[in-house]
C-alpha cells in the first residue's frame, strides 16, 4: 500500500511524503495516517505560511554557520572541516515508547559496566566460558596495564552511547555500543538550540523533555569523581586536537559545562600527580574527561608511538590521584562480537533478561554460527571483529556469488576474527531536501550517564539519516545528516540550570591563571596574524586608486612605495604593467600560498584550536572575514571596483575585532597575550613600511610619504598638526616616536613594556628577564632618537633594521619562555 501525507489538504508541495513500502515509517502508519505524537508538529508545519518554512531554515542555516557548528572529515583535500549536516525536521518519539526505550537503554549500560568491571577485575566470566577469551585479550581495546587499576564508585563506563534501530515490525533494537569516548551529545545540544529558534512556537507548544537535566547529571557525576570529594575539582576535557572528527563537539561541551579544553600537551605528571601546564605554573588536575582512545592516553603504559599522551598517567591512576572518564580500556566491549553473548550475560550478571534486543548477532569463532553464516549470507552483513579506522560492512546481499564464496573461503580461514549480523530494514523519517519532504533511512543515538548508583538517560539523541534512501549506512563521513530528537511529555513549565546549589555556591574569585601554554600561544599568534592582515590590507587599499592616476609623478611614487613593501613581504613578484593583476590575484586567489585568503587561513588554523576560548561575537567576526575572502569574485571589469569595496569592508571586520578584544576581554593573561601579539606584529609591520615605503634616494619624495601616512591611518593627525607641508623628520616623529600615536612604534613598546611587566617571570624574577630588558633597549633607543639625523635614508634605514632585528628576538624569548613549557619554570601553584 503506498502512503502518502493526505494529499487532499491544499498544500505546498513541498509537503507531500511518501514513503518507501516495506519499512516502518516513523510519521505515518501503514493506511496513511499521522501517527498520534507526530500531529502538533505537522499540524504546525501545514499551517505556516507558503515559504515561511524555508525562510525558517535559512535562519537556521545561518545559525549553523555563525556558530561554527563543524564535523572534520578525514582525508578530503580541500577542506577538513565542513557545516554540520543539521535536518530542521526533527524525529518525535512517543513519551510511553521512550519510557521502554530509556530503561533497557539504561539496563545495558549498567550491563556493560559490570561486564568491564570483570574484564579489568576477577574476570570469572572469561574462566567460566561465558565470554570467549578470543573476544578479550586480542582485543586491541583491552589495555592489560589497566586491569587491576581501581576506579571510584566501581564505574568504568561514565557515559555510554547505542545506536538503535527499528525493524519493520515496529520493535527497536541495539545495534552498536559507544562505550570508548561515546561521541554526539553535544551535537544532539547544537541541534536542539538550533531547532528550537526554527520552531520556537511549535517546540514550544508540543511540551519537548529538556536535555539540561541530562548534563546536569554529568557534570555531578564528574565532579563525584575528584579525589577527595573536592567541592570546585579541576575537570579537564583531554581531546586529540582540532583535527579530530568531532572537535567541534569537544569545544563546545568544554564551554558548555565549563571545564577546561585541553591536550595532551597541555598536561604533565610529577610526582604521580597530573598537572595542567599555565602561564603561572602547574595547576593539580583532578578528573579528566577522556574524548580519545584508551591506548593514546599514555606513552609510556600503552601506545608507545603516541604523540597525544600524558606518560605516566596509568600510574598516577594507580596511585588513586587522578580519576578518568570513561575509564581507560572501556572499549573493549565496543566490539559487535561480544553482543552474541549479551541475552546470557545479562542473565548471569543482572538476574534478568534484556529489555531490548541485539540485532541478531554470530561470532564466527564457533563452529554452530560460521556454518549458519556461511548458508545465509545473502542475508547478513559481515563485519571484522576488531574494525580498523576505514573498515567498511560488507553487505552479502550486494555480492555476486562468487564474491560470497570468496568470502566465506576468508571467514573460514580465519573464523574468529569475524563477525556477522542481520541486515535490518532501517526505519524512515521525513527529511527536508531540496524544498521538499523525501523519506531517509535512521539510526537513532541514545545517551546514558553514570548518576546515582544507575544510568540516566537523555530523553532525546542524536538521529542520523542516510544520504539516499538506496544506502543503509549510517554515517556524517560519509553523507548522512542529523536531527535533533523530541521526546514528547515533558513539563512545560520546567526550569533547569547547570548552576550548583546554593549550598555549595563558590567564593568570588578574579583569578586568570589557569591559561595553557598553549592557548596562550595561540592567542599571540592570532594577534600577530590579525596585525599582519590589516597591514597588507592598508597597503593594498592604498595602491588601487594610485593605479589609474600613474600619469602623475607623486601618485606614481606613492604607488611604488606600496608596491616595495608588498614585494618586500612576498606578496607580489614585482613592479610595472603586470601590478594590477598581481594585485587583483592577491585579493581574489585564495588558494595561492602568500594571498591575502592563505593569511586569513592563518587566523583560522590558530583560532580553531580554541572554539572553546573565544566567545561568540568574536567567531562571528571571524567567520565574516573568511567569508569576506571566499566569496565569487566579481566581473572582470568590476574586479578593481569591488576589490576597494572588499578592502574598505575588511579594515571595518578587522576595527570590529579590534573593538571586541578592547571592550569585552577579561584583562587576564589571554587577553595580554593577545594583545602582545597584536603590538609586536604591528611595531615590525610599521617599520617595515617605513624601510620599503621610504626609498633609499636622497631625499623622500612627497608622494611616498603621503602613501606612508595613508598606511599608517595617520593622514588626519599629520594634518591637523602641519596642514599640507610635508616632511620626513615628521612623519618619522608621528610614527615612530609618537606616543600618544596609537600607530606609531613608540606606542606599540610602551604597551609591550606594561604587558611585560605584568607576567609571571618579571614578577617572580628579582632582576628585569631577558625579554624585558630587550624592551627597555628599544623603548629607550625610540625614546633617545633624533627624528632630524634619521630623516637621511641610510640613518633611518640602519635603525629601523636593528629594531626589527630586536623585536624578532623578543618574540623567541617570548615563545622559550612561555610557550615551550619543557623549559619553563617547574613550580607548582596552589590549586
Amino acid at each position: 500500500m503506498n502512503r502518502s501525507l493526505d494529499k487532499q489538504q491544499n498544500l505546498d508541495s513541498g509537503w507531500r511524503y511518501e514513503p518507501e513500502t516495506g519499512f516502518y515509517d516513523e510519521m505515518l502508519q501503514e493506511s496513511g495516517q499521522i501517527r498520534g505524537h507526530w500531529r502538533g508538529l505537522t499540524t504546525s508545519l501545514l499551517g505556516l505560511r507558503d515559504g515561511e518554512f524555508r525562510e525558517r531554515w535559512k535562519e537556521g542555516q545561518r545559525l549553523i554557520h555563525d556558530h561554527g557548528i563543524t564535523y572534520n572529515v578525514y582525508g578530503d583535500p580541500q577542506s577538513t572541516d565542513r557545516p554540520w549536516p543539521l535536518d530542521p525536521l526533527p524525529l518525535v518519539m512517543d513519551p510511553n515508547e521512550w519510557k521502554s526505550i530509556e530503561a533497557a537503554v539504561a539496563q545495558r549500560a549498567q550491563l556493560l559496566n559490570t561486564i568491564l568491571a570483570d574484564i579489568y577485575g576477577p574476570q570469572r566470566l572469561v574462566a567460566e566460558k561465558l565470554l570467549p577469551a578470543e573476544l578479550v585479550y586480542p582485543n586491541p581495546g583491552y589495555l592489560r596495564p589497566c586491569r587491576g587499576l581501581s576506579v571510584p564508585g566501581g564505574t568504568h563506563l561514565h557515559l555510554y552511547s547505542a545506536d538503535l534501530a527499528r525493524a519493520p515490525n515496529g520493535r527497536w533494537w541495539f545495534l552498536a555500543d559507544r562505550t570508548q569516548a561515546p561521541s554526539g551529545a553535544g551535537y544532539a545540544l547544537e541541534n536542539r538550540l538550533v531547532c528550537s529558534r526554527v520552531l520556537p512556537d511549535v517546540f514550544k507548544n508540543s511540551n519537548v523533555q529538556r536535555l539540561a537535566g541530562f548534563f546536569q547529571a554529568y557534570r555531578e557525576t564528574l565532579a563525584s569523581l575528584a579525589p577527595g570529594k573536592r567541592d570546585n575539582p579541576r575537570v579537564v576535557l583531554l581531546t586529540p586536537g582540532p583535527y579530530n572528527e568531532t572537535y567541534f563537539e569537544h569545544a563546545f561541551l568544554a564551554r558548555y559545562l565549563g571545564y577546561t579544553l585541553v591536550e595532551g600537551g597541555d598536561l604533565t605528571v610529577r610526582d604521580n600527580h597530573v598537572y595542567l601546564k599555565t602561564l603561572g605554573g602547574l595547576l593539580p588536575v583532578d578528573v579528566i574527561v577522556r574524548r580519545q582512545d584508551s591506548g593514546f592516553c599514555d606513552p609510556l603504559e600503552l601506545r608507545s608511538d603516541s604523540m597525544l599522551g600524558i606518560p605516566g598517567l596509568v600510574q598516577a591512576l594507580r596511585c588513586g590521584n587522578v580519576a578518568i572518564a570513561n575509564a581507560l580500556g572501556s572499549g573493549v566491549v565496543e566490539s559487535a562480537a561480544p553482543s552474541a553473548f549479551y541475552p546470557a550475560l545479562c542473565r548471569q550478571l543482572l538476574g534478568e533478561e534484556l529489555k531490548m534486543p541485539t540485532v541478531a548477532t554470530w561470532w564466527c569463532g564457533q563452529e554452530g554460527p560460521l556454518s549458519y553464516v556461511a548458508s545465509q549470507l545473502h542475508n547478513l552483513v559481515v563485519k571484522p571483529v576488531f574494525p580498523k579506522p576505514g573498515d567498511q560492512p560488507i553487505f552479502g546481499a550486494r555480492l555476486t556469488e562468487a564474491e560470497r564464496r570468496g568470502l566465506v573461503s576468508k571467514m573460514r580461514a580465519n573464523p574468529g576474527k569475524y563477525v556477522a549480523q542481520e541486515q535490518v530494514a532501517l526505519s524512515t523519517v521525513p527529511v527536508w531536501e531540496g524544498g521538499k519532504v523525501a523519506p531517509r533511512h535512521v539510526v537513532l543515538r541514545v545517551f546514558a550517564v553514570a548518576h546515582n548508583g544507575g544510568y540516566k538517560v537523555m530523553p532525546g539523541g542524536l538521529s542520523r539519516v542516510t544520504p539516499s534512501l538506496d544506502n543503509l549506512v549510517v554515517s556524517v563521513q560519509l553523507g548522512g545528516g542529523s536531527k535533533d530528537t523530541w521526546v514528547l511529555g515533558g513539563k512545560s513549565d520546567e526550569q533547569l540550570t547547570l548552576l550548583p546549589p546554593k549550598s555549595r555556591r563558590l567564593a568570588v574569585s578574579r583569578a586568570t591563571f589557569d591559561l595553557p601554554s598553549r592557548v596562550a600561544d595561540n592567542l599571540f599568534w592570532l594577534g600577530r596574524y590579525v596585525e599582519r592582515v590589516e597591514a597588507v590590507v592598508r597597503v593594498t587599499r592604498s595602491m588601487l586608486p594610485r593605479l589609474t592616476q600613474e600619469s602623475d609623478p607623486m601618485q606614481a611614487s606613492g604607488l611604488q612605495a606600496g608596491a616595495r613593501i608588498l614585494l618586500h613581504h612576498g606578496y607580489i613578484k614585482g613592479e610595472g604593467e603586470a601590478l594590477e593583476k598581481e594585485l587583483l590575484n592577491l585579493l581574489y586567489d585564495g588558494k595561492k600560498r602568500g594571498s591575502l585568503g592563505y593569511s586569513i587561513h592563518l587566523i583560522h588554523s590558530v583560532v580553531w584550536p580554541m572554539r572553546d576560548r573565544i566567545s561568540t561575537d568574536a567567531w562571528r567576526i571571524l567567520t565574516r572575514l573568511d567569508q569576506q575572502f571566499s566569496a565569487e569574485p566579481p566581473a572582470p571589469a568590476l574586479r578593481l571596483s569591488g576589490a576597494l569595496d572588499l578592502l574598505n569592508q575588511t579594515v571595518i571586520t578587522l576595527a570590529a575585532f579590534s573593538g571586541l578584544a578592547l571592550e569585552s576581554m577579561t584583562r587576564g593573561e589571554g587577553w595580554r597575550f593577545l594583545d602582545i601579539g597584536r603590538r609586536l606584529e604591528r611595531s615590525l609591520q610599521m617599520i617595515e613600511i617605513l624601510r620599503h615605503g621610504l626609498a633609499t634616494d636622497p631625499e623622500v619624495s612627497r608622494g611616498e610619504l603621503e602613501a606612508v601616512l595613508e598606511i599608517a591611518d595617520s593622514s588626519l593627525t599629520y594634518r591637523s598638526r602641519y596642514q599640507t607641508s610635508l616632511q620626513t623628520d615628521l612623519v618619522l616623529d608621528l610614527l615612530l616616536v609618537d606616543e600618544a600615536n596609537p600607530r606609531s612604534i613608540a606606542f606599540q613598546l610602551a604597551r609591550l613594556t606594561e604587558h611585560v611587566e605584568q607576567l609571571p617571570e618579571s614578577k617572580s624574577l628579582t632582576r628585569r628577564p631577558a625579554e624585558a630588558r630587550v624592551l627597555l633597549r628599544l623603548l629607550t633607543n625610540v625614546q633617545l632618537a633624533d627624528v632630524t639625523e634619521l630623516a637621511a635614508p641610510a640613518v633611518m634605514h640602519a635603525f629601523l633594521e636593528k629594531g626589527g632585528g630586536d623585536l624578532r628576538d623578543l618574540s623567541e624569548l617570548l615563545t622559550r619562555t612561555y610557550f615551550n613549557h619543557a623549559l619553563a619554570s617547574h613550580r607548582l601553584s596552589a590549586p
